[in-house]
């Protein structure tokens, strides 16, 4: 019998206990998925980052920590942390932020806003340019990047990437690095932001960096909160250097009521809902992975902590 600990918000046990036994089943795997378990009886730990779960030392037996969120930078540097640990890549949650990230790119490059919300009624015969004369850059090139970078190259927008560290991919402008990060961003016009929230990224988004953008550039973030230095940013819309923002995450959330991005007429705040991980497609992805960890396969989506995250 294999014991899974589900260490996450009771709400979520109960939308991931049906598929998760359903596919374990499938599988022929015999396990028990529960939510109190006793440490030293532990298999596999499906893990969700706001869980209470901090002291892994006691799971001797565990032989991998699943997590249900795409970013693992909440537990990728707990010390107690020795077993292998995977993060969640899931066709729903990967195809969910395509859809929001080309949904708001679209927007912004056909300029539909200024039609939506039109209370003056005024006529604006303007068109806009094609997708291959609108350079956008994604700052990001892990799974969901490399996914958003696929489908706007499919609707012929000319995409370049950036990440810390050199990449290659077909179809796509990569650049890398600090002397990189310039390149990238001085033909965006519009700006995706898809890092994870790390001491290296955090503010990646800045004065020096903002300057770097052609004049009107728009920033999308469905990536994280902290990518950003709000006062700059700021301050940046209102010189009009940047004309928009679409924002998904934030620093604080809810974002408070308060907070000057909900009252300026050229940002949209969005709730933390560009994409979500859906307990169906995810719990393929972790019975994958406990299928692999029983065969001795080698697990999907395992983070190379040594690497830097």
């Amino acid at each position: 019998m294999i014991n899974i600990l589900f260490a996450a918000r009771p709400e979520q046990f109960e939308l991931y206990e049906a598929p998760l036994r359903q596919g374990l089943a499938q599988r022929g795997i015999h396990a028990r998925v529960t939510p109190h378990c006793a440490p030293a009886e532990v298999d596999y730990i499906v893990y969700a980052p706001n869980n209470t779960l901090q002291d892994f030392t006691p799971y001797t037996r565990c032989k991998a920590v699943l997590s249900l969120w795409a970013g693992v930078e909440k537990i990728v540097d707990n010390a107690s942390l020795t077993q292998p640990l995977c993060r969640m890549v899931d066709s729903g949650l990967r195809q969910g932020m395509v859809e929001w990230v080309v949904g708001h790119t679209l927007r912004y490059h056909l300029g539909m806003d200024q039609h939506i919300v039109n209370p003056d009624h005024i006529w604006r015969e303007i068109h806009p340019p094609l997708a291959q004369d609108r350079p956008i850059t994604i700052l990001g090139l892990g799974a969901l990047g490399q996914a958003c970078a696929a489908a706007l190259t499919a609707l012929k927008f000319p995409v370049s990437g950036w990440s810390r560290r050199a990449k290659k991919i077909d179809g796509l402008t990569c650049h890398h690095g600090p002397s990189g990060l310039q390149a990238a961003l001085q033909s965006a016009e519009i700006l995706i932001l898809l890092l994870p929230d790390t001491p290296q990224t955090e503010h990646v988004i800045n004065t020096q960096t903002l300057a770097q953008m052609p004049r009107g550039a728009v920033i999308i973030n469905p990536g994280r909160g902290p990518l950003i230095d709000d006062h700059a940013l700021l301050a940046a819309l209102e010189q009009k250097h940047i004309s928009a923002a679409c924002l998904d995450v934030f620093r604080m959330e809810p974002l408070p009521q308060d907070h000057p991005y909900w009252h300026l007429p050229n940002v949209t705040v969005t709730p933390h809902i560009a994409s979500g991980t859906r307990p169906a497609t995810a719990a393929e992805v972790l019975v994958e992975n406990i299928g692999r960890g029983e065969s001795g396969a080698p697990f999907l989506h395992l983070v190379d902590r040594t690497a830097g995250y």
